[in-house]
Order: C-alpha cells, then structure tokens, then sequence
C-alpha cells in the first residue's frame, strides 16, 4: 500500500485542523490504518487507529476527545479530525497501514506515507 497524506500546516492553540491520507496499491478495505507523529526532539508515537471495518477505533491518551480518526474505504482514505489543539500537537504526523502486532507499536506497522507537518502556535 502506498500513502499520501495531506492537511497539515499552521494553527493556533485551540483551533482545528484536518489531515486526510490517500492509499494507493492493494487492498485497502482489509487494513487498519492508523496515524502516528512526531515531535521535534521525540521518537514518533501513536495517535490514532482505525480497523478495517472502522467499527473500532483507539486513540493515545494524550488526544482522546480532541481528534478522531475515520476511514471511506470506498475512497480508500482515512482523515484525522484535530480539535481543540494544544502546542505539544506541533509534530509530522504519518499514516501508516499493513500493521502486524500492537498497533500502538510503530515498528508494527509496514507501510507508511511520508508525513505531513502541523504547526500549533500560540
């Protein structure tokens, strides 16, 4: 599967943003798809996942209630809604797919798109 995500960019401490991601290849409806980010200095870290189906989806604690995660497997893209955002959500932010093992574990996932950079200012 190949990825392309899109969104990224500026916003200020309490505003919104939405990150979309393309998949290309095989299969898309028979994957989770998540994302994950990383922050300047910091080792990339979960954010959010979403099952094939979407009917399960799972978020780290530190953005639970402010994004969420949804998929169109008919469009095979998966967006990630960014609310209320807080500077520490300044990161690249990657979507990922083809995961084998704890999906919270980046090294469990196989496929990966280059990243899109937000930016939360105050």
């Amino acid at each position: 599967v190949q990825l392309q995500a899109s969104g990224g960019g500026l916003a200020q401490v309490g505003g919104s943003l939405g990150l979309s991601c393309a998949a290309s290849g095989r299969a898309f409806s028979s994957n989770g798809l998540g994302w994950f980010r990383r922050a300047p200095g910091k080792e990339r870290e979960f954010v959010a996942a979403i099952s094939w189906s979407g009917s399960q989806k799972y978020y780290a604690d530190s953005v639970r209630g402010r994004f969420t995660i949804s998929r169109d497997n008919t469009k095979n893209t998966t967006d990630l809604q960014m609310n209320s955002l807080k500077a520490e959500d300044t990161a690249v932010y990657y979507c990922a797919a083809d995961p084998a093992g704890t999906w919270y574990d980046p090294s469990n996932w196989n496929s990966w798109g280059r990243g899109t950079l937000v930016t939360v200012s105050s």
